[in-house]
């Protein structure tokens, strides 16, 4: 079973091209978001290994959920189902300008790939529990697609 990864150069470059194509009035699939405020949320989360936005404590239940969801993606392989909830810090319900949301998105993605190899990424998500790089790629590049899909690119 192939598992697609944001360290593997042909699928960061996959989803760097996908990103591109995004046109600002791309019909959603599900959720509220605009294809703007999408792609702010994704510069948004990307900075989380980076320790650039820091989440939450996640109440100890949640968390359990959170590392069962994580192993039950990386045992199927599965994607993320629409409209599930997100941290409230992550969520994006204020106007983005698509360029420049574009334009960070973008330099968001080489800035985690550069951190990535030069330092040490975060250990620990609030929900997903203890994280190694390989789950990091895993699950970065499972929360990109998710989006990209969203916006049937």
């Amino acid at each position: 079973m192939v598992r697609k990864s944001l360290h593997n150069q042909e699928d960061f470059l996959e989803i760097k091209q996908r990103i591109s194509i995004l046109k600002p009035d791309a019909e959603r699939k599900w959720g509220r978001m605009t294809a703007a405020q999408m792609l702010t949320h994704c510069s948004q989360v990307l900075k989380v290994p980076m320790k650039r936005t820091v989440l939450p404590k996640t109440f100890f239940l949640f968390r359990w959920v959170g590392i069962l969801t994580k192993y039950e993606m990386k045992t199927f392989n599965n994607g993320i189902p629409p409209n599930m909830p997100t941290f409230k810090k992550l969520i994006i319900n204020f106007d983005c300008d698509f360029d420049v949301s574009k334009r960070e998105l973008l330099k968001t993605l080489d800035e985690y790939e550069e951190f990535r190899r030069h330092r040490k990424m975060l250990s620990k998500h609030e929900l997903f529990g203890k994280m190694t790089d390989e789950n990091w790629g895993f699950l970065e590049y499972k929360h990109l697609n998710h989006h990209l899909k969203q916006f049937s690119v």
